[in-house]
């Protein structure tokens, strides 16, 4: 075997995938050590992708070049367009996945590169000298160097599996837990924590009573998360179910919290704060009188369901009593009960914007060993990893992607400087530039780059910007192209809004907020004329820039008035207590992080605007 590599990725998750595929898609050598190799690209909870912001997420993945959105597209069973209702900055692509297929086709993509090699071990040791990492040992005894190492241990650190009164080691049901990396990072200075999540029981849909339920089909035209023309997007769906729990539930649950890990103290480690537990909703939420459950097909042909809302970690026979009692589960069976799982986390505020250590150079975190939750945001931190792993080892520029660049910036961006204490997940809130990280855009956003760092076909990039081309021209064919009263005001007067009496620009009608673009295409003969041949996402793209010019405008300009701190660079051995004009919380933030530019060092939670104010007079004397 090969025992020198480019990059060597530990852990075959979502991260790892994507870390992986990317380093080895630009040129590196890469070795990926997973513990399984019959669960690489494991939907370890809900067999879904996307949802509010994390499709976004899914969707930069794509632009960059990354195989997330691919995966998504080759192994869905139903896709929605979440969110319709509200502004398209808050537009979420979401879909149910076959968990099986999703794995398979994650496999294909790591098979088909010949830069991958694959080895099934536990890495418990890193070999580290003169604080720079060149290589791992693994739990055979064998040992490889690379260049820089990436970790994307997921919930495998020392990792705790509760079920009731019972725990026993796993970092997943049915799978051992790792052990050593932990420990040696501490050893070497590294702060590490426990954090929880958990899963609910998978139950058999033959014994199912779905009558009783609410259905939830997929969209009617649905989409895709990919801009490749390698997936299309498709044409039978299947539907998921809503039902509800009630009282008689809850009083079942409550009478197990005496055996629940989490309260009795068992689990130390914080869960996700937007994935309770259902012991912890009727707990918190006493006053609600029913909570939510959406019963979720496990792919094309299995009768297994996830039932979405109903994580849990209480003993498996209170699970089980209290599924009898939720509508269309009178009769169900159970193939495996909910747990928690309590892992190790590094807090992130020890990584630098690259996700490389700043103990330990060439030595990368990514995923849940940063405190994240959730498959969309651990696999972009495996491609950020990925991608400036090879980069630095080929002595070219790191790619860091700003708050205006990406959701991708946000969540590094909120890592490295604000840390968490509790697993992350990704909001649309989180982010200052709604309007400009759309779900529609992240091509024209992240094509480019994709393509610059050798990670983007150049033929896909083409694409863009034909597409991008296509989308300036309709949006300036609208502005210039003159209707009559006779054409529209039939349609104006349907839509109750002012009739017209003379001539105007087909602009100042879409801008009336009763009016889309697609209610002028049977009215306006040059509109249908002109529209006949164009994609459907160049025309809904640019309605989009047309309607919410004045709010990407005002984006813009905010944006660029932020990136002036940027300019304001700081060396990492700036020593902050020659200032003395800083706040005592301010000078221990500042010190921990090091920032390297102004711009980072205002987003750093503790750092007020008046210190800022001060080091940029320090800075610009």
């Amino acid at each position: 075997m090969n025992k020198l590599y480019d990059v060597i990725v530990v852990g075959a998750g979502h991260a790892g995938c994507e870390a992986a595929t990317a380093a080895a898609t630009m040129g590196s050598k890469v070795l990926l050590i997973t513990m399984n190799m019959q669960t690489i690209g494991q939907m370890s909870c809900n067999p879904a992708m996307g949802g509010v912001a994390k499709g976004q997420i899914v969707r930069e993945i794509d632009a960059l070049g990354g195989f997330s959105g691919i995966v998504s597209d080759k192994s869905m069973i139903q896709f929605r367009m979440l969110n319709l209702s509200k502004g398209p900055a808050m537009w979420s692509p979401r879909s149910q996945n076959d968990r099986m297929l999703f794995a398979e086709q994650w496999r294909l993509v790591l098979e088909q590169n010949p830069n991958v090699d694959l080895w099934q071990d536990m890495v418990n040791r890193l070999i580290v000298q003169n604080d720079e990492v060149t290589g791992v040992e693994t739990s055979l005894g064998v040992v490889f160097y690379a260049k820089s190492v990436v970790l994307t241990n997921g919930t495998f650190l020392n990792g705790i599996i509760h079920i009731g009164e019972k725990k026993f080691g796993g970092g997943r049901s049915g799978e051992k837990a790792a052990t050593g990396i932990t420990e040696q990072l501490v050893e070497l200075g590294f702060e590490s924590g426990r954090m929880k999540t958990g899963t609910p029981p998978r139950l058999d849909g033959r014994t199912i009573n779905y009558s009783v339920m609410e259905e939830q089909k997929g969209d009617e035209n649905p989409g895709k998360f990919s801009y490749s023309t390698d997936t299309v997007p498709l044409k039978v769906q299947r539907s998921c179910w809503v039902t509800y729990t009630n009282e008689k539930v809850h009083n079942i649950l409550r009478q197990g919290f005496d055996r629940s890990p989490m309260y009795s103290g068992r689990i130390q480690g914080l869960g996700p704060r937007y994935c309770p537990s259902i012991e912890d909703k009727i707990n918190r939420f006493a006053e609600r009188e029913r909570h939510q459950l959406f019963v979720e097909p496990e792919g094309w042909n299995t009768v297994e369901v996830y039932i979405n809302g109903f994580s849990t970690s209480l003993p498996y026979e209170v699970q089980q009593e209290a599924l009898y009692l939720v509508p269309g589960f009178e009769n169900v069976k159970m193939f495996r009960p909910g747990y928690a799982i309590e892992y190790d986390y590094f807090p992130p505020t020890q990584l630098q914007m690259t996700l490389e250590t700043k103990k330990i150079q060439n030595l990368y975190f990514a995923g849940q060993i940063n405190g994240t939750t959730g498959y969309e945001e651990a696999a972009c931190q495996g491609l950020m990893a990925g991608i400036n792993a090879h980069l630095k080892i080929t002595e070219q520029k790191p790619l860091i992607l700003s708050r205006s660049d990406a959701y991708i910036g946000v969540l590094i961006d909120d890592l490295v400087n604000k840390g968490t204490d509790e697993p992350y997940r990704m909001f649309t809130s989180r982010a200052e530039y709604r309007i400009l990280l759309r779900q529609d855009n992240a091509d024209i956003r992240l094509s480019k780059i994709g393509n610059e760092i050798g990670l983007l076909p150049l033929p896909r990039y083409e694409a863009v910007k034909t597409k991008t081309k296509q989308t300036e021209d309709f949006v300036n064919f609208v502005k210039k192209t003159s209707v009559l009263p006779a054409e529209v005001n039939k349609l104006l007067a349907s839509k109750l809004t002012p009739e017209i009496a003379q001539s105007v620009k087909l602009e100042q009608l879409v801008l009336r907020p009763q009016l889309k673009i697609a209610d002028f295409m049977n009215e306006v003969k040059a509109l249908k004329e002109y529209s006949a041949d164009l994609p459907e996402l160049v025309i809904e793209q640019g309605e989009i820039n047309l309607k919410y010019a004045a709010y990407i405008t005002k984006e813009r300009d905010m944006a660029l008035k932020m990136q002036n701190l940027e300019a304001y660079q700081i060396h990492d051995n700036f020593d902050y207590s020659r200032v003395k004009s800083l706040s005592l919380e301010s000078l221990e933030k500042l010190q921990k992080i090091k920032p390297l530019t102004l711009g980072q060092a205002s987003r750093i939670s503790g750092v007020s605007p008046s210190d800022i104010s001060v080091l940029l007079i320090y800075l610009g004397r």
